[in-house]
């Protein structure tokens, strides 16, 4: 576990990525499932990496560092990609989910190298703080469940991003069936158009649960000595990426636009915002806002002792 390396799931990945290519061209089953042979043994190798760093860190890898958090989310974007492709090819659909997944997921592996460990809004919050005693586990248990929220929130953004891709790649593959994308095997319009919008319901209000569970934290680092502000970039533009959202629901939910070709390009559009945000705030601000450290309270200071006792119930 401890010589796992981020290379070898990232190599896996792209091997896959390759075979299936292949197998879309060549409409071949036994390269698809060859593939998906890979994208297993890159999810275990990626499991025993985050598993090794958890430990050596004595934390969640929601919490340990933002190179581990968005691991965590490259990690459940192949947990995806993997369990609906087999279940597909078992019945009989060799549907290719890495060719539009996978890349998403190299992408976030190559964010996680470049933001590093630093540790980013959801973990500074109590990594900062590890073994001090009533701030630690009030700051700890909001921040996994902050981080939590979001991890799946994104996730769902993700996954309603590459679905509406699926959607326009299906949709010029029916308008001109003599294209390359003709050998691909897709989902229908009408199902691609239904998991959009699933996608869109059910990471909506995770990310707004993510959003609030954030002005928690940012009110509990009074408390330190380097709090959060609303004004640090991260929480700027975790709201602004949260208006988008609104502002796309809103949209979607007036029911007088046009077809779902439509709806799809108007979600690659504001998803892809939100994933470009995200991901750049993360890699510009390597993660990372000011660390904030935490006011130690005295044995002379009962009044500071009683406040963070109280914070430990809340």
């Amino acid at each position: 576990m401890a010589n796992v390396h981020v290379f070898c799931f990232f190599a896996s990945y792209v091997l896959a990525i390759a075979l299936e290519g292949s197998a879309v061209v060549r409409r071949s089953t036994w390269l698809h499932w060859l593939s998906l042979g890979f994208i297993a043994a890159g999810l275990i190798a990626q499991t025993f990496y985050l598993v090794g760093r958890s430990n050596t860190a004595d934390l969640p890898p929601l919490l340990s560092s933002s190179h581990d958090w968005l691991l965590v989310l490259a990690w459940l974007a192949v947990v995806f990609d993997l369990t609906l492709s087999v279940i597909l090819t078992l019945v009989n659909r060799n549907v290719p989910m890495g060719l539009f997944l996978l890349p998403a997921v190299l992408l976030l592996i190559g964010a996680s190298d470049l933001v590093g460990d630093a540790t980013s809004l959801a973990m500074s919050q109590a990594t900062d703080v590890v073994r001090r005693g009533a701030e630690e586990r009030a700051l700890r248990g909001w921040g996994m469940l902050h981080a939590s929220l979001l991890v799946f929130g994104i996730g769902g953004v993700i996954v309603g991003f590459l679905f509406s891709i699926m959607y326009v790649v299906q949709h010029r593959r029916l308008k001109h069936p003599r294209t390359v994308t003709n050998t691909l095997s897709l989902p229908s319009l009408a199902t691609l158009a239904r998991l959009n919008w699933w996608s869109v319901v059910i990471s909506f209000p995770l990310l707004t649960l993510g959003m609030l569970t954030g002005i928690r934290l940012v009110y509990l680092s009074r408390h330190t000595q380097g709090p959060i502000g609303f004004a640090d970039p991260l929480v700027v533009g975790s709201g602004l990426v949260w208006l988008v959202m609104v502002g796309f629901l809103v949209w979607l939910l007036r029911g007088d636009h046009a077809g779902g070709k439509q709806v799809a390009l108007r979600t690659i559009w504001a998803f892809g915002l939100v994933l470009a945000t995200l991901l750049g705030l993360q890699v510009v601000f390597n993660g990372h806002t000011s660390a904030p450290a935490p006011r130690q309270a005295s044995a002379t200071d009962p009044a500071r002792s009683a406040e963070l006792e109280g914070m430990a119930r809340q």
